[in-house]
């Protein structure tokens, strides 16, 4: 069990790693948005097919239903990274789990506690800060808008696949990853194919941002609990922008860097009071 927690951990960093490369290697493509997504879903779908085989195609109701928030995910996400800085977009889209918070006690029945509100508030005056520096660049609008559009669609996914069961999330996602393929299919065939360098960044893209990211993410949360993946998570966000500067050279700004600290500490903030915190206040039951 010690073997098995270890190697979960390590999975689980490696795929916030993974994860964190997706803002450099879409700002050194010079290819669009939309042409991008269609060669990163489908090296994606076949990593999934590789490694899931038969369980990808045990799907419900609810697995539609994730895919249609994941399919414009992956949309915004690219869309946005091209449109404005990486910083904006990471850390924008990690405003989803503010909205979870908002949205879960209609949708899954849970209590809306004050932490949730406190969490909340202070991740929406982060978010403020991100529109600080967009006055002087207003180049990044669309950019931003989109990104947060991201957030917004993340929360969708995060909520439905956790009100799904297990065994049918990768079917939600390999689905969606086909619908991304089938939308930007017409930016495919209208485009020369990429050259070999180009490929090779898709292929990270898909392969391993995407594909082998998801899965070793997978297997991490079968070994460990929610907040300590969660917390390891938090490295994708914080990651991206530093990748960017030092591959691409790209500025975050001062204010979006602020904002993101700003999100990304009070969602750690309230993972550590849920669970070190409020557990301690309930009183133990006796034998």
């Amino acid at each position: 069990m010690v073997r098995e927690r270890g190697l979960a951990i390590l999975f689980t960093i490696c795929a916030a790693i993974l994860w964190s490369t997706g803002g450099l290697f879409i700002k050194l493509l010079p290819i669009d948005a939309f042409t991008i997504n269609c060669y990163r879903s489908f090296y994606a779908s076949v990593i999934f097919v590789l490694i899931y085989r038969k369980r990808l195609f045990k799907f419900n109701k609810l697995s539609i239903v994730s895919s249609l928030f994941y399919a414009p995910l992956l949309l915004t996400f690219v869309t946005s990274t091209k449109l404005t800085t990486a910083a904006n977009a990471i850390f924008l889209q990690y405003t989803a789990p503010a909205f979870v918070l908002l949205l879960e006690p209609y949708f899954v029945r849970t209590k809306l506690k004050k932490i949730n509100i406190f969490t909340v508030a202070v991740c929406f005056s982060g978010m403020t800060l991100f529109f600080v520096e967009q006055f002087t660049r207003p180049e990044n609008w669309l950019g931003i808008w989109i990104a947060l559009a991201g957030g917004i669609i993340m929360s969708g996914l995060l909520i439905t696949q956790k009100m799904n069961r297990p065994e049918f999330q990768p079917g939600a996602i390999f689905i969606g990853n086909i619908l991304v393929c089938i939308i930007t299919l017409p930016w495919f065939i209208s485009n020369p194919l990429p050259s070999l360098a180009e490929n090779n960044y898709l292929m990270i893209l898909g392969f391993g941002q995407l594909g082998i990211g998801f899965a070793l993410f997978l297997y991490g949360q079968k070994y460990l609990p929610a907040i300590e993946s969660s917390l390891i998570a938090m490295l994708e966000p914080l990651l991206n922008p530093v990748w960017v500067f030092w591959g691409y050279g790209e500025n975050p700004g001062y204010w979006a860097f602020v904002g993101g600290l700003v999100i990304i500490s009070a969602l750690i903030f309230r993972l550590y009071w849920i669970e070190f915190i409020e557990k301690r206040k309930i009183p133990h039951q006796p034998i």
